[in-house]
């Protein structure tokens, strides 16, 4: 499929012109066709402007038009074909395999939120009728039901260029929502971005929605990002990526005049601690599990685990025996880009530079620089360590892990309460070790979004019940998830009707209930009309 090398603004391919910059194959270091265009400013602004005028539209529009979209977009990204994998393929390094499994996971959260969109009750209508003869004081009639922002602001992640992407969670959940979006793409991985963008433009042109409803604008370094988040128009910020970025849109959006909600997934080093059973019992599994948790996708997830706390003895001993063979095992992989691996490289070294690390073992072979390789790795210290020394809680984006030996139950301790916030935590364990770990648990759920019980962090299920988010810096606020229907309650606000006449009402709060939702009355649930 043709690449244009354009931004996308409401519908319409961006001007030529100003800077330029092409994808680069991190496999074989050479450019990619076509050359991409960086947006101007005045396009970025016309971008939210007509995502403004959209969302008059939109945001009043039934449900089934929000599903209707999510859908399309869903079979359109999936007509795109193997040309999609292919190019996501050329730009990141990514196996195939592993795009097509990203493609399924980002056509199934659409249609998801499609499904929770068409029931309806996600609005949370809650209705306290009037009491005019209550005394002391009548009640009036109250109704209350969540509405959406207004136009999103999307920025699309080096990791996953499909799911948490110009298509992804954060898209999903705006557009069902009832909020338009503007994504900037990442720039790894433009063409890409192109592709999908056509596909959610082809989408919003079928299902008849106004064009202002999405925009794709490519751009290097803060500028065109921070005007992003100062446009007047957009009320809120989809996020994921690193700590230093994330923090710099969030200070901008709290510097405007009028400060407007970021959220921002950022950093995570995702603690596992193996309790002294597990360690006994299925200490060479839990070695194999390690691995292949600390490397999955050459260990650029934001949930791999970099610190793996256990307790000293002969069985510990056993198990970093284990791991460190399979480490010097374990082939080099290709990273996404060139600035990560050299991000990598430069965090790994902070970390090993700690007094009292040693490096334990790297994996075999020679690492391609060209083709940006590098080996799995791993390192170990006195868990005592981690409490002086801050350095150790950096994240090492990359296949690195830092195994930290404890002498006590009591360290175990004191190292997660020291603990930053966390994407999750993960305990391995017997029932006995999980019986007597229950002060070690409560710490944990005090520090992570997701506490994993005798399993590893890096899978992250798409449901409703998934939590993807924890306290700061893992994001940037900790109530919410950004993956999971109950993402769509980040572009949500609460809005309160007090007496309004019955026709005045959105269809949620009606008397009639003619969308059949499940509503609050009178602090019961119920589908019956009033």
């Amino acid at each position: 499929m043709s690449l244009h090398g354009l931004s996308l603004v409401a519908g319409s391919p961006g001007r030529p012109g100003g800077v330029t910059f092409r994808a680069v194959n991190p496999a074989t270091a050479q450019p990619l066709e076509p050359v991409f265009h960086e947006a101007s400013l005045a396009e970025a602004g016309h971008a939210l402007d007509a995502a403004a005028t959209a969302f008059a539209d939109y945001r009043a529009r039934p449900a089934a038009d929000r599903a209707r979209l999510l859908d399309t977009i869903a079979a359109e990204i999936e007509g795109l074909g193997d040309a999609l994998l292919q190019r996501a393929h050329a730009e990141t390094g990514l196996p195939l395999a592993r795009l097509t499994g990203e493609r399924g996971r980002t056509c199934g959260q659409l249609r998801l939120f499609a499904q929770l969109v068409r029931d309806g009750s996600w609005v949370d209508a809650r209705i306290d009728p009037a009491l005019p003869d209550r005394q002391p004081l009548p009640r009036p009639d109250l109704r209350r039901m969540l509405i959406p922002l207004g136009p999103v602001v999307v920025f699309g992640s080096s990791n996953f260029p499909l799911a948490f992407s110009v298509a992804g969670g954060d898209t999903a959940s705006a557009f069902a929502a009832g909020c338009p979006v503007v994504v900037k793409a990442h720039r790894a991985h433009p063409g890409t971005s192109e592709l999908v963008a056509g596909a959610i433009t082809r989408a919003v042109t079928a299902c008849g929605l106004p064009a202002g409803l999405f925009s794709l604008i490519h751009g290097g370094g803060a500028s065109i990002g921070i005007a992003l988040v100062k446009h007047p128009t957009t009320t809120a910020v989809g996020f994921t990526g690193s700590h230093a970025a994330g923090r710099a849109l969030f200070d901008a959006a709290a510097s405007r005049p009028q400060p407007i909600p970021v959220f921002a997934e950022m950093s995570s080093i995702n603690p596992v601690f193996l309790l002294p059973g597990a360690v006994r019992e299925r200490g060479a599994a839990l070695a194999q599990g390690l691995l292949a948790s600390f490397t999955l996708g050459v260990g650029q997830f934001c949930t791999k685990p970099g610190l793996v706390f256990a307790l000293r003895g002969p069985d510990t001993d056993t198990f970093v025996a284990k791991l460190a063979e399979l480490v010097r095992a374990a082939p080099s992989g290709t990273m996404l880009t060139h600035g990560i691996r050299e991000a990598f490289l430069e965090h790994r070294a902070r970390i090993t530079a700690v007094p009292g690390v040693e490096a334990l073992a790297q994996g075999g072979g020679t690492a391609d620089i060209a083709r940006t390789e590098l080996p799995p790795s791993v390192a170990t210290t006195p868990a005592r360590n981690f409490l002086r020394h801050p350095a150790l809680a950096t994240e090492a984006f990359g296949p690195f892990a830092l195994v930290l030996l404890a002498d006590s139950a009591d360290e175990f301790q004191a190292c997660a309460a020291a603990l930053e916030g966390q994407l999750t935590a993960t305990l391995h364990g017997t029932a006995a070790d999980l019986a007597g770990a229950r002060a070690l648990l409560a710490t944990l759920e005090q520090k992570a979004g997701r506490i994993v019980i005798n399993g590893f962090p890096t899978g992250v299920e798409v449901c409703p019940a998934m939590n993807h988010g924890g306290p700061y810096p893992a994001t940037t606020d900790v109530r919410f998830t950004s993956v999971g229907t109950a993402a769509i309650q980040r572009f949500v606000r609460p809005v309160c009707y007090q007496s309004l006449p019955d026709d005045l009402l959105p269809p949620a709060l009606q008397n009639a209930n003619p969308l059949g939702l499940l509503r609050l009355v009178n602090g019961a649930p119920t589908r019956e009309p009033l």
